[in-house]
């Protein structure tokens, strides 16, 4: 409509946001001009660097220690693009005799970034599940399948530094962890080497079966990314935060009912329906929920260890993370 408020908003392809992509949702009072981008790593840059966009999908990680430093140029509305488990995506060379959680004591261990949200997810359950002393791991960081950095952050220094050195040997930390230039790899993404060189495995094998008890212990899906808009642009217009925030859950809730259509299978999971009765059972029909309440435990956590882990400074109350959506 000639009225409406033109927004920009780069994000992912997802399935919970293909109709907004599609125009089949449309949020009120707002022209929203879905820029589908492929890789996180560059939104998040381009967003923080330049604010290119109005909205975007953000680290969250980055929101929260931009927030406690009071330099974030961004608010937030509770929706998250991406969640993941991270247990399975510790890998380690079985040369370096890593069996447990505890062996990785002392090793040299990869992060593609180690204020990265996956990597501080993995650390705090290293922590605190495993009693891992991560004062004694040699931090190595570096893109995972390819040489140099990942990405161009523009990080915020950290309050106190880590045992960490710059991945600066011209090879991915997928090819230091075949040769044995480091002991294990901590992120985001599965090495190219894992499946062509047997040395190299998970750390947790039957990680499904641990990230589900995980899950079912701690009510815990760690949170990747969310939402961020231009607090600019929010404070011209705040209703569309709400706005947004109606059409994110719209879009959702019609993809995962999409999902649910067995007649043809949407996506290449051959045990697609197998999966369906696994998130009924553990997850009680909706694996993805936005809101603050259903996810306060895992935003809890996440901003509990990013204070152990010395990237802010203290705890924060997770209302103030976000912008009023009702």
């Amino acid at each position: 409509m000639a009225n409406d408020v033109r927004l920009t908003f780069a994000c992912g392809l997802y399935d919970r946001m293909l109709p907004l992509y599609t125009g089949e949702v449309k949020p009120a009072g707002i022209d929203l001009q879905y820029l589908a981008m492929d890789n996180p790593r560059e939104v998040f840059d381009r967003m923080v660097r330049g604010l290119e966009f109005d909205a975007a999908e953000m680290s969250s990680s980055e929101f929260i220690s931009r927030t406690s430093a009071r330099q974030c140029p961004f608010v937030a509305i509770p929706v998250f693009p991406s969640r993941v488990f991270r247990h399975g995506f510790i890998m380690v060379n079985v040369r370096s005799g890593i069996r447990t959680p505890k062996d990785l004591e002392g090793k040299r261990v990869g992060v593609p970034l180690y204020t990265m949200t996956a990597a501080i997810w993995i650390r705090g359950h290293l922590r605190h599940d495993y009693g891992v002393d991560l004062g004694t791991i040699r931090w190595v960081q570096g893109a995972t399948n390819k040489p140099g950095a990942h990405g161009a952050p523009t990080v915020l220094p950290m309050l106190r530094q880590p045992r960490l050195e710059a991945n600066a040997s011209g090879k991915s930390l997928s090819q230091l962890l075949e040769e044995g230039g480091i002991d294990a790899i901590a992120g985001a993404e599965i090495p190219e080497s894992l499946g062509r060189n047997p040395e190299v495995r998970r750390l947790f094998p039957d990680f499904r079966r641990v990230e589900r008890e995980y899950y079912q212990r701690t009510r815990i899906f760690p949170i990747m990314h969310l939402v961020a808009i231009k607090r600019s642009t929010y404070e011209n217009n705040p209703a569309i935060a709400a706005s947004l925030y109606r059409a994110f859950c719209e879009s959702k809730d019609r993809a995962l009912a999409k999902m649910r259509y067995l007649g043809a299978l949407r996506y290449m999971l051959p045990w697609l329906a197998s999966d369906l009765d696994e998130i009924d059972q553990v997850f009680g029909g909706d694996p993805w929920p936005y809101g603050i309440e259903p996810n306060r435990p895992t935003l809890q956590a996440l901003a509990d260890y990013m204070v152990e882990q010395s990237i802010i400074a203290a705890p924060l109350k997770i209302e103030d993370l976000f912008v009023p959506v009702d």
